[in-house]
């Protein structure tokens, strides 16, 4: 789909959407509890409707009102399942020890650029405990066998969602022990996988370097939960709130909240500024449209410690410069992160979203300091993650046009 955005002025109040990491964390865990649980999210997304589908192909009943998912956890394993994870890399690293924990015969598929993204060292732990896995295909992996609870170990600076996806498995198999070596990144995520667990019953506690899961850990459902708003979505309109003046009010945001994206208020303050450094170890999602606002900001603004952005939806940094390139923005690409000069204005012009849903809202960010209109392709990927970023966009004052592509 082709967007054809227009320089124009946003306004108004807008409600943050639903967390997609807090759902996903709250859907699992409700799966797995002892009796049903509602789950009370605003807004779906497809990453999110993956993880429901994924638990339902395991035997949950999970049924959806208008802002709730009813939840009846899985009663009975079938022998084999078939688990199509979509584009989201949540799904499959959550699910993937979770799986083999439960000792279900199953088949992962996979989409887009998912089959490409890293499962090591994640893999050879499963595999060390007693799981098998293979790649029958570029798009698909199979799992069969069962891990044993006991001690694991995992790079911490690989990716929080390993850590998270061995914290979900563990109860299930009589708790265990994660040994983490080296720097932890993303620290903010493993925090929100400890409480979604510790609300269902589980302590997962963290000491001198590693977790610890007790033996007697299992899911116990609080009856009913509530997915909070999203910081990381968010995240586009206060950017566009630092472009504009003070235009938009966000609501429905948990200032305490354990995201780590909700940097993004004092980060885009910095940014606005003039002439900030930008560590993003712990918000490497931000690194898109924060780098929009950088780039019609006073100075240089300096991104470090980004490199884990190569293995997301696209290589956020290659597709990140080259958005600002294509707009007029002065930007130089490193290969742990990017150097942007300000501008004045943007000039406008034509980019691909490379089918990554944070470059696209990125562009929708980006016209509105342009001179010309912006040719967005592939205005489709929000749908990953904010299905409804074009209406919300409208209805603040944004002019958009949306036309179907050959």
């Amino acid at each position: 789909m082709k967007a054809t955005i227009y320089p124009a002025a946003l306004s108004g109040d807008i409600p943050a959407i639903a967390s997609k990491s807090q759902a996903h964390r709250l859907l699992i865990c409700a799966a797995l509890a002892d009796t049903d649980t509602v789950v009370r999210c605003a807004t779906l997304s497809a990453d999110i409707e993956a993880t429901a589908d994924c638990l339902r192909a395991l035997g949950a009943k999970i049924a959806r009102t208008d802002d709730a998912f009813f939840v009846e956890p899985i009663r009975s394993l079938p022998e084999k399942a078939v688990i199509d994870c979509g584009e989201s890399g949540s799904t499959l690293r959550f699910l993937l020890p979770v799986l083999c924990a439960l000792g279900v015969d199953t088949t992962f598929v996979m989409h887009g650029r998912l089959p490409e993204r890293p499962l090591s060292p994640l893999w050879e732990e499963l595999e060390r405990h007693g799981a098998r896995l293979s790649r029958p295909t570029r798009d698909t992996i199979a799992v069969s066998g069962s891990i044993t609870g006991g001690g694991y170990t995992l790079a911490a600076d690989v990716s929080s969602q390993f850590i998270s996806g061995l914290l979900f498995s563990l109860p299930l198999v009589g708790g265990g022990h994660i040994a983490l070596t080296g720097t932890l990144e993303s620290a903010s995520y493993i925090e929100m996988t400890v409480r979604a667990l510790a609300r269902f019953g589980v302590a997962a506690r963290f000491t001198e370097g590693a977790y610890d899961i007790p033996a007697q850990a299992g899911y116990v459902s609080p009856g009913d939960v509530t997915v909070e708003g999203d910081w990381s979505n968010a995240a586009f309109w206060i950017a566009a709130d630092r472009i504009l003046g003070g235009t938009l009010n966000i609501t429905g945001l948990d200032p305490d909240s354990p995201q780590g994206d909700r940097a993004v208020e004092k980060a885009s303050l910095r940014i606005a500024a003039g002439s900030a450094v930008i560590d993003c170890r712990d918000i490497p999602d931000l690194v898109p449209v924060l780098s929009v606002l950088a780039a019609v900001s006073p100075g240089q603004t300096r991104f470090i410690n980004a490199g884990r952005l190569r293995i997301k939806e696209s290589d956020r940094l290659a597709t990140t410069a080259a958005l600002l390139t294509a707009l007029g923005g002065q930007v130089e690409e490193l290969p742990e992160g990017l150097n942007v000069t300000g501008v004045s204005r943007l000039s406008g012009g034509e980019v691909d979203s490379a089918n990554d849903h944070r470059i696209a809202m990125s562009a929708a960010v980006a016209a509105l300091a342009c001179d010309a209109p912006v040719i967005l392709h592939g205005a489709q990927a929000v749908n990953k993650s904010y299905p409804a970023f074009w209406t919300d966009y409208r209805r603040l004052g944004g002019r958009v046009v949306l036309e179907e592509e050959p």
